[in-house]
């Protein structure tokens, strides 16, 4: 590798970094906000706990990627179905039943992926070295 490309990469490799730690302070702060309006309202919902647990979910993307360098395809496929399932309790009484068939089939599409991706990993494992490269 040139000079050049390697100082491309260290770069790049310092902006992923920064944004990865912006997400992460943004969905601190996020949270922790959400837990000041449970404390102001003086009651959690379903949807409050929902939205924390995908706060929980994004940090977790987040750590796991700063630490292997790799994002893994299920994190945000279950960030995906935890958000579908906050969008159908918070706006179930509003929907039509056409709405809510969809989005509840959106939610199963999600966790067939996840088990074909995790039915992938376990029958076909990368080789050493590869891992998803």
């Amino acid at each position: 590798m040139n000079r050049q490309a390697y100082s491309g990469k260290r770069i790049l490799s310092w902006v992923e970094n920064i944004g990865l730690v912006i997400i992460a302070i943004a969905t601190v702060i996020a949270g922790a906000q959400e837990i000041g309006v449970m404390i102001e309202h003086r009651a959690v919902q379903l949807a409050d706990l929902l939205l924390l647990f995908i706060y929980l979910e994004v940090l977790t993307m987040v750590g796991l990627y700063l630490e292997s360098g790799q994002l893994p395809v299920r994190m945000p496929l279950y960030i995906g179905m935890v958000a579908l399932a906050r969008y159908l309790v918070l706006d179930m009484k509003e929907m039509d039943v056409w709405r809510m068939v969809g989005v509840s089939a959106s939610v199963l599409v999600l966790a067939l992926a996840v088990l074909v991706v995790r039915y992938g990993h376990v029958r076909y494992p990368y080789g050493r070295g590869e891992e998803g490269k």
